[in-house]
């Protein structure tokens, strides 16, 4: 019988859970809480008996009940731009996958929120791949740490990772509890340091979750709107076959109105031949500006165009860049606010809908799709395998 107490992982806990934990378990003043994430998220100190400003007793009671467990590296690449991404492994054969994007005075994180996705969004390579389970919060706030350690980042003094975006693998919105416990903690003074518009979620659109998040937390939010309209949306995000577009635009209002002034961000992936017509820039325009119109206020509505990125085995194309430019104007003589996202990363596959970690999925979609890959290809499922 193994009677060894099971450890906690205090990247798991976020300011509240940590004082909680140092007054319950450990029996001591809360403050200590503080010192403790200073050490982990400010100095990346994972060994308590490095953590110089704590008491040799206190240091025993934390070898004895806790630990602070990173994700480990399986495999890291830097992209020739100055994007850098990494593979982390989080149990059994698992992993996935974050991504650090530098550009002129800011440094984004991309970061994962569960092992593949549970949606089946047809133009992202992450789908792919099905889904296997929701990460923990340490899991998550974890990619920060491994990114923020790499970077030499220090909050508040020597700032390379300015902006968290949760667009990696994953809704996080149906890991509602855990990803908001790791948004506290990235804009927590004693964890990252983040001002709440500089950490952002992005959802394919879960209408009631959305309504939650306004509840508990300040964040940026982007909606993976894709379509201007219900029968080519639930085509490409099936999801919007339970949220239809007027519940999703009326849920994204609501968010909106808790913060005046603050605008929300609508993604748009252009797909060659599918979203990208000047009749589709229209009905998006009309709906931009309806968004506008509700919340009084221009530029409400910010729309980000993202050029296709292409993956092994998909049937979608990127528009042609003639197309993409005459999609943008088209919206901003309308005056929608909008911009097009310059690919980043591509080149070690780390653009935006094509990160794919190392996933034992729990649906068939991956079996699925190796299937097609192979009929498509000629090659059996063993040459699949290798060239993925």
């Amino acid at each position: 019988m193994n009677d060894a107490i099971a450890k906690q992982n205090l990247l798991d806990l976020d300011r509240e859970g940590l004082e909680r934990f140092f007054a319950d378990t450990l029996g001591e003043k809360r403050f200590r809480a503080h010192q403790i994430m200073k050490w982990i998220h400010h100095r990346h100190v994972t060994d308590f008996n490095e953590m110089t400003d704590l008491g040799k007793a206190l240091r025993a009671k934390l070898e004895a009940h806790a630990e602070v467990r990173v994700p480990q590296i399986q495999f890291e690449k830097p992209s020739t731009d100055g994007t850098h991404k990494w593979l982390l492994g989080m149990d059994g054969k698992n992993a996935i996958e974050a991504v650090f994007i530098p550009d002129k005075g800011r440094g984004t994180l991309c970061v994962s929120s569960q092992v593949g996705c549970a949606l089946n969004c047809q133009f992202c390579s992450t789908a792919t791949q099905g889904f296997n389970r929701n990460l923990s919060t340490a899991e998550i706030i974890g990619q920060v740490w491994v990114a923020a350690k790499h970077l030499g980042n220090v909050p508040h003094r020597q700032r390379k990772l300015t902006n968290v975006v949760m667009m990696g693998m994953g809704e996080p919105l149906m890991n509602f509890d855990n990803v908001v416990r790791a948004m506290s903690i990235m804009r927590d003074d004693l964890g990252y340091g983040l001002a709440n518009k500089r950490v952002t979620l992005s959802t394919a659109g879960m209408v009631p979750m959305i309504d939650k998040l306004a509840e508990l937390s300040d964040v940026s939010l982007a909606v993976s709107l894709h379509a201007p309209n219900d029968e080519l949306r639930s085509e490409l995000v099936p999801l919007n076959k339970k949220y239809p577009i007027a519940e999703l635009m009326a849920a994204c209002e609501r968010y909106a109105r808790r913060k005046p002034r603050e605008s929300i961000t609508f993604e748009y992936t252009l797909m060659k031949g599918v979203n990208d017509q000047p009749v589709h820039a229209r009905q998006l325009a009309r709906l931009m500006r309806q968004f506008d119109n509700a919340m009084q206020m221009k530029d409400a509505a910010k729309v980000n165009l993202i050029p296709f990125n292409p993956f092994p085995g998909t049937r979608f194309e990127r528009s042609a860049e003639a197309d993409i430019r005459a999609f943008q104007k088209s919206l901003l003589d309308a005056h929608v606010l909008t911009m097009v996202r310059r690919t980043r990363g591509d080149d070690i596959d780390a653009a935006c809908g094509q990160l794919k970690g190392q996933v034992v999925d729990r649906t068939r979609r991956q079996a699925e799709f190796r299937k097609q890959l192979a009929a498509q290809t000629g090659q059996g499922d063993g040459a699949v395998d290798a060239a993925a």
